[in-house]
């Protein structure tokens, strides 16, 4: 069975020229990815959450629709 499941994340390279992509998968339980790329950085976080998914299941979700201005 397949599932689609969106993670936020976030971005940013360090004081060595490293792009760190870093996403919290549920409390307690995040990836993190490296790359000399921000495509890199986040393609790594995309294979570390596969495999958080895989051990621990998807998360529980909620998607909440709101209007702005």
């Amino acid at each position: 069975m397949k599932s689609e499941v969106t993670v936020p994340y976030t971005i940013e390279q360090d004081e060595d020229g490293v792009w760190c992509a870093h996403a919290l998968l549920r409390h307690g339980v995040g990836a993190n990815g490296e790359g000399d790329s921000p495509e890199a950085a986040v393609e790594d976080l995309r294979e570390a959450l596969t495999g958080l998914i895989k051990s621990f299941g998807v998360p529980n979700l909620i998607t909440v629709t709101v209007e702005t201005p």
